[in-house]
């Protein structure tokens, strides 16, 4: 099964996304929660472990340098998961919208091991969170500290989870109503033009995805034109992600 990638972010821009019931299932379907998790950017829950974890460095920490390799590994089985939605279309789809630049990736590495992350889809100021993983203690709590903190200095405004987990219920996340939902994203996207396919898949993900992720992707960082009150000293660290989180916009 192919899944077209126009009709993928259309998807999104509506509030409904793919998944499957087994890693080798042959079919997708198409969800729309009736709640939806979100976790709103100014109130990420930073305990004082994790500040330390960050402000020590103890990962290194980059994006969209190894897309294909955290969605691998976010559809491998786990102890603790011992089955996936991501079967091999869907894999395929994101892959394919990475490639497109609107599917993002945040690693985590261990030295040159890579231990953890997670993978979502951008749109106007819409970050959609599709799976994340940890091959080490609190690396993909370190992932998403990085993801929130990027968000934010990048005017980000909706960072959507889609279903409640207790590890996102005590970083900050909050269960929604869909039509409450709804109106959260038409803000976040409403500026995207989801129309003609040639303009729509040439477009990316937009600025705010630029500025969010060119920095962990190995190119330059810029002041943060959405967010001007936000800002960091020194060069981009585990210190600064602890310093953006602490701060108001």
């Amino acid at each position: 099964m192919l899944i077209d990638p126009l009709i993928l972010l259309q998807a999104y821009s509506i509030g409904v996304f793919p998944m499957s019931d087994d890693r080798d299932a042959r079919d997708v379907y198409w969800v729309e929660p009736k709640y939806r998790a979100i976790l709103p950017l100014g109130q990420f829950h930073l305990s004082h472990s994790l500040a330390r974890v960050l402000r020590r460095d103890r990962f290194r920490v980059t994006a969209n340098r190894a897309f294909g390799d955290i969605l691998a590994l976010c559809a491998q089985a786990a102890p603790d998961r011992p089955s996936t939605w991501i079967n091999h279309a869907i894999e395929r789809a994101y892959v394919d919208l990475h490639a497109r630049r609107f599917a993002h990736s945040i690693e985590v590495w261990d030295g040159e091991e890579l231990v953890g992350g997670l993978y979502g889809v951008a749109l106007g100021t819409a970050f959609f969170g599709e799976s994340m993983v940890s091959r080490r203690t609190d690396a993909s709590k370190v992932a998403l500290a990085w993801l929130v903190a990027r968000m934010r200095f990048a005017g980000f405004t909706l960072l959507d989870c889609q279903f409640m987990t207790d590890h996102l219920r005590t970083m900050g996340a909050v269960e929604i109503r869909q039509r409450d939902y709804l109106q959260l994203l038409g803000a976040a996207v409403g500026s995207v033009a989801l129309g003609a396919e040639s303009d729509v898949l040439a477009a990316g993900s937009g600025a705010a995805a630029e500025l969010a992720f060119a920095p962990l992707a190995g190119r330059a960082d810029t002041g943060s034109p959405l967010a001007p009150s936000l800002t960091v000293s020194g060069p981009l660290s585990g210190h600064s992600i602890a310093q953006l989180l602490t701060q108001t916009s």
